[in-house]
């Protein structure tokens, strides 16, 4: 069965500045090189789930310019449906520069542009798209209030929430009651918390405080170690497959990409739904780039045999 996943999200184009190492405050360095590409949280995630089988479709929104027309062509290139993505002359489309070291790890500065000016009501608009959905997805780079109202539409319609909690900051009030999994990183999970994420008793305290706060699912992922999974029948950690990192830009969003095209709507194959993920960030974090370092499943099954 192919999943319906449908993404609420951002839509960035990233230029990359290629360094040696992360410059202290007050320092100037040189780039050893630039790279421009389409990316975002939202556009990430949802080209990891068409490019690992999902029907996907995108709600979001760009400015009235250049960079508009080249995000919206990338996710078309990928075979993503586009119909609800709006364009507003008001403000730009959104742009991201990325810091990237010979370690592969990287810094990230965001103009949110269009994907900050989306209103509730285009949620509302996109009502028919979301009731046929498996699975809607949403990040922190629109507005919370839009997400929302997106997943009260959702709940009505018995769709699974997936809800990646980036950049972290202060949720709404009612967001958690319409959210069935919520998927922060580490540092993401500590902010929400208020729990250092650093052994598995640290997790499953944290597990606890997001029940506290609303929600039981619960995935923590904690970049080259593996992730975290908390749900109200089950926990437990898998592993990351070890590889040698060139680029973890997209690693994040590929893994909840890719995990939305496999998990089950009851969430009852989370497990085996985080190894195929997991793979699927291995081999992005191989590549450099957003976009084009996420892979298909084709290529990940080659890679894992």
């Amino acid at each position: 069965m192919t999943n319906k996943v449908v993404v609420l999200g951002s839509l960035n184009v990233d230029t990359t500045l290629h360094i040696a190492q992360m410059p202290k405050p007050g320092e100037t360095i040189s780039a050893q090189s630039k790279t421009n590409s389409a990316g975002g949280k939202g556009a990430n995630q949802a080209v990891a789930a068409v490019r690992s089988g999902a029907d996907t479709s995108f709600i979001g929104q760009v400015g009235d310019d250049e960079l508009g027309g080249f995000m919206v062509d990338a996710l078309n290139g990928n075979g993503i449906n586009t119909e609800k993505i709006s364009k507003i002359s008001e403000e730009g489309t959104g742009s991201a520069v990325i810091l990237l070291d010979e370690a592969g790890q990287n810094c990230i500065m965001v103009y949110g542009g269009a994907n900050q000016a989306i209103k509730p009501a285009m949620a509302d608009e996109c009502e028919d798209l979301i009731a046929s959905a498996d699975i809607l997805i949403s990040q922190f780079e629109t507005p919370q209030d839009v997400t929302l109202r997106a997943f009260e539409i959702a709940k009505k319609h018995g769709v699974t929430t997936i809800l990646n909690p980036a950049p972290a900051t202060e949720i709404i009030d009612g967001l958690l009651a319409v959210t069935d999994l919520i998927v922060p990183n580490e540092t993401e999970s500590a902010t929400l918390t208020g729990i250092t994420v650093d052994d598995t008793e640290s997790m499953d305290n944290n597990a606890a405080k997001f029940s506290e706060m609303g929600i039981d699912n619960l995935i923590i992922t904690v970049g080259d170690r593996g992730a975290y999974y908390h749900t109200k029948n089950d926990s437990g950690f898998v592993k990351a497959f070890k590889v040698k990192a060139v680029d973890t830009t997209a690693a994040g969003d590929t893994f909840i990409g890719a995990f939305s095209s496999q998990v089950k709507k009851d969430l009852s194959n989370v497990e085996e739904a985080l190894v195929y993920a997991q793979k699927a960030s291995s081999i992005t974090v191989q590549r450099a780039g957003a976009l084009p370092s996420i892979p298909t499943s084709k290529e990940i099954a080659a890679e894992y045999k």
